[in-house]
This record gives C-alpha cells, sequence and structure tokens, in this order.
C-alpha cells in the first residue's frame, strides 16, 4: 500500500511507519499545529487585555456602574476572567487581573454591571 504525505501530497518511500515524504514535511506539519493550538491562547489573551483595558477606562474611581450593553458595544465579553472574589453577602465578583465586576441583575432585576477595583482587604 502506498501512502501519501499529508503536507505536500507525495508518495512517500521508505519505512512502513513513515508519516511524512520528508524533513521539510515533517516539520512543516508540526510548525502548523503548534501555530494553532498559540492561536486559541492568543485569542483568549487577547479578550482578557481587551476586557481590563474597558474596565481600567470605566472605573477611574474604583466604583461604578455601567449598563450591561454599553460594555459589551466596546467588546468587552463576560465570559473571560483571571479569578472571582466572594463576599461575605455571597456575591460572587468576577475579575480581570485588578479589575472586577458584579452582574446587578441578580439582585436589582437591571442589565447592569457594579465595576471595583482589587483592595487588600479581599486577599483575605
Amino acid at each position: 500500500m502506498i501512502k501519501n504525505c499529508p503536507v505536500c501530497g507525495e508518495s512517500i518511500k521508505g519505512r512502513s511507519d513513515k508519516k511524512f515524504c520528508s524533513p521539510t514535511c515533517k516539520s512543516s506539519f508540526h510548525y502548523d499545529q503548534r501555530l494553532q493550538s498559540e492561536k486559541f491562547y492568543h485569542q483568549i489573551d487577547r479578550q482578557l487585555k481587551l476586557n481590563r483595558k474597558i474596565l481600567k477606562s470605566i472605573n477611574r474611581k474604583g466604583y461604578s456602574t455601567i449598563n450591561k450593553k454599553d460594555l459589551k458595544e466596546e467588546g468587552f465579553n463576560p465570559n473571560f476572567f483571571t479569578h472571582y472574589w466572594k463576599n461575605k453577602q455571597e456575591d460572587v465578583y468576577l475579575f480581570v487581573y485588578e479589575y472586577g465586576f458584579l452582574d446587578l441583575s441578580k439582585k436589582s432585576k437591571k442589565a447592569k454591571y457594579l465595576i471595583v477595583k482589587w483592595q487588600e482587604y479581599m486577599d483575605k
């Protein structure tokens, strides 16, 4: 049975378990595989950085509220965050590095986020 190279389509000569026709095709295949996995990492990193930038620009005083719609229009995606913090009232603040947000729609039926900055007392 003659196998073909998955990169260039040339027929493979040599050992029966050989997968590529040349070292160049083998290298090219593995390089493309690595780029695909790094692409996913870069997409996540880019969204986290954008989320942080947006939260920072809105939260100049350390505490503010904003409509969810306005935040999403700027490109904010609430599904991307780095960690969370839960207060004594069991409210869960999602953080993007040092800037956090709390969904207020669960308590007040308003489609808003409360934006906060990480404080020292949150470390405990």
